[in-house]
């Protein structure tokens, strides 16, 4: 199946294709202590089991250390996040010295006795804190050792950023830009992780980051407006004759549900113009990457079964709801082809 870029990928393909003009060194970590690493790999994996159900129960799927890589991964973007969402203080300055850490790292591979920067409480209570240095740790390790492009991780942090500064988005090229700076460059980076048969996994994964992205965009609509975030495209808005004030008021009629039906439509599309890079992975993390994808699409069946309430409602697929989808999954890759 040949892939047709449409024009607003265009752009993000040019930027993910920079990440593998990356050159890698052959040097290995020094002589860091194991112990201190296996408490840096076991942090992430608390991080990861407390605050993404989803994440955590896919990357339960992978072989043991490719598995640990990803909860590496997912963990240091939780804090890159919270460093933005949570963190109280000076939050560009926090970012910037997390994205100096994370780097500075790779020329001096160690563990201070005391964090460099402060732990991260989060905002549900007795949840896991973050322990940035612990994090920048296992992230240097997994990095190194599935040779991830230091390109993906810089598009992150950045993409973050853009959280400080920009609150509204005028239409969906703005916002897929957006979505590949947060989202994208997470599934890029677990293409490394997970292995790829060719370059051609990228605009499949490109297109699954945006779709992902979108998930949570339209999850989490009252949520973002109450921190004075809103990522709906503004053009969209305006075609469907919603303004900003029906978005504070919550109210869902008519014109409301026809563009969240819009919306989803059109990340399903996604998700399923995404769903043929599956088979350019690695056999051993087929299942796992399929089954974040599908779990997470599920979001969109509960925001349609809320009848479209995403003001002060979350929607969310429950435990029972995951497993029972994970048979399904399997059977569907299993005979993917070569």
């Amino acid at each position: 199946m040949s892939y047709q870029a449409v024009h607003w990928e265009n752009h993000l393909l040019e930027l993910a294709q920079q990440g593998l003009e990356e050159e890698f060194s052959e040097e290995q970590p020094g002589s860091s202590n194991v112990t201190k690493m296996d408490v840096a790999y076991a942090h992430c994996y608390e991080i990861t089991r407390v605050h993404s159900k989803t994440f955590f129960m896919a990357s339960s799927l992978l072989p043991s250390e490719k598995k640990r890589a990803v909860q590496a991964l997912y963990a240091f973007c939780r804090v890159s996040d919270d460093l933005v969402d949570r963190y109280e203080g000076d939050m560009q300055a926090s970012l910037d010295d997390w994205h100096r850490r994370i780097f500075s790292i790779r020329q001096n591979l160690y563990l201070p006795d005391v964090p460099v920067l402060p732990e991260i409480q989060p905002e549900v209570e007795n949840s896991q804190s973050f322990f940035p240095e612990l994090v920048a740790l296992a992230w240097e390790d997994a990095s190194r050792t599935f040779r991830i492009p230091r390109l993906y991780a810089d598009q992150l942090i950045c993409g973050v950023a853009e959280d400080l500064s920009k609150k509204r988005y005028q239409n969906f090229h703005e916002l897929a830009t957006y979505c590949y700076g947060v989202a994208c460059t997470v599934g890029l980076m677990s293409m490394h992780i997970v292995g790829y048969t060719s370059e051609d996994a990228i605009p499949y994964a490109i297109r699954l980051g945006v779709a992902l992205q979108l998930t949570n965009i339209l999850r989490d609509v009252g949520e973002d407006w109450r921190i004075g975030r809103l990522y709906l495209p503004r053009e969209e808005l305006d075609a469907f004759g919603i303004t900003e004030e029906q978005i504070e008021q919550g109210i869902v009629d008519r014109k409301w549900k026809q563009f969240m039906r819009f919306q989803i439509d059109r990340t399903r599309n996604l998700y399923e113009e995404a769903n043929p890079g599956i088979a350019l992975l690695d056999k051993d993390g087929r299942f796992a990457i399929a089954a974040a994808a599908d779990l997470y699409r599920g979001i969109l069946d509960k925001i349609e079964a809320m009848d479209y309430q995403v003001f002060n409602q979350r929607a969310h697929v429950s435990a029972m709801g995951k497993i029972r989808r994970l048979p399904g999954i399997w059977w569907r890759i299993k005979n993917m082809g070569e």
